[in-house]
């Protein structure tokens, strides 16, 4: 069920577009906004995760996730961290 409201101000000639538009598709005007937003939406989330590269671009991305970090006091402090799963603390002890 549909309970929250998206209100939208817009000109006579884009709304008869829109209109235009959802008829042809035999929707309502607020079914065929809210696809065509939640359409865009997810385009525009799914740039944010999957790109395309060229075979050449690929080659280079690829090289540069295989190669060793440069050494920097970010990556020491977070290489000191002790794990838990290694530690007495954070191994539970079986029960027989």
């Amino acid at each position: 069920m549909r309970d929250a409201a998206i209100n939208l101000r817009t000109k006579p000639e884009q709304r008869d577009l829109i209109d235009q538009a959802a008829a042809m598709l035999g929707k309502n005007r607020s079914d065929f906004m809210l696809e065509a937003a939640c359409d865009r939406a997810q385009s525009v989330l799914l740039d944010q995760v999957f790109f395309r590269l060229d075979a050449g671009r690929f080659k280079a991305f690829m090289k540069q996730l295989d190669a060793s970090p440069a050494p920097n006091e970010g990556l020491k402090r977070l290489m000191a961290v002790a794990v838990p799963w290694k530690s007495a603390a954070g191994v539970k002890k079986r029960v027989r």
